[in-house]
This record gives structure tokens, sequence and C-alpha cells, in this order.
């Protein structure tokens, strides 16, 4: 299994508690593989919407694919995701509760098919963020300490 990494939402893991994540494949247009393969491709302001019976990937930035002239695509469309009507049902029912919502963690490529990591997510609070703020501090502390030693 070749798993070759795109596009990460790098604030994902600082913003939320990361509670469950499903691999979804993603329905896009020829221009958008050609500009998703060239790495054109950003998650930071998207989101996923969830209905009952789809998801949809929502305000994700896949950059115009200039070769493709005419035929080209609109680049923040809302893209469908290809996941089995039970995960979406799970999808549904999670976000029904409140302070939860499902964020695209990662985009990446798998055996040549463009996949998206998605996760159900609890927002964090501020002391959340300051208490994971300080932990990586003492943990680079430790390294550089541990690093002198050598």
């Amino acid at each position: 299994m070749e798993t070759k990494a795109i596009a990460k939402n790098r604030k994902a893991e600082f913003e939320y508690f990361l509670l469950e994540h499903y691999e979804s494949g993603i329905s896009l247009q020829g221009s958008e593989i050609k500009s998703i393969r060239s790495g054109q491709v950003s998650l930071q302001e998207a989101y996923i919407q969830v209905t009952e019976n789809e998801a949809w990937l929502v305000n994700a930035h896949v950059a115009t694919y200039n070769p493709a002239s005419y035929t080209n695509h609109d680049p923040k469309r809302p893209r469908q995701l290809l996941l089995h009507r039970k995960e979406i049902l799970e999808l549904w029912t999670a976000v029904r509760q409140k302070g939860v919502t499902v964020i695209p963690v990662k985009m990446y490529f798998k055996d040549g098919r463009a996949k998206l990591d998605i996760a159900i997510a609890k927002g964090k609070k501020l002391y959340d963020k300051r208490e994971e703020i300080s932990d990586k501090d003492v943990k680079r502390d430790i390294a550089r300490a541990l690093k002198g030693r050598e």
C-alpha cells in the first residue's frame, strides 16, 4: 500500500481533539486530480458538511489547472465524499451532538487514488491549547538537555 501525503490541515490537532478517523474517497473532475497531483491543494478553511445520506468537502481550495483552459473547475466548489452508508450515518449522529464537528485532516494518494482522512472532532478550550504548548516546550527543553550531554 503506497501512500503519499499531499496536503495536511496543520491546525486540526491544535484546535480540536480528534476522536475518530475515517478514510474517504473524493469525487473529482479531471482538472482537479491533475492539480492535486501537482500539490496545489489547501485544507486550511475546509470542513465536512454531513446530511442524512451524503457527506461533502466544503471550502477546500484546489487551484485551477492552467493547461485545462476552458474545461477548468471552480477552485472552491463542494466535492462529494465517497463513504459507506454506515460511515455516513455514524458521522451524522456524531455531528448532531453539541460541540462536535467533522474536519478534514489530510489528503493523500493511496494506490494512485486521492483519499481524504477525516476525523470527528471536538473543539479545544483555551486552557487545553495552553497546556499543549507548555508540554511541547518541556519536551523541547528535555531534548536540548539530552543532546548537550552526548
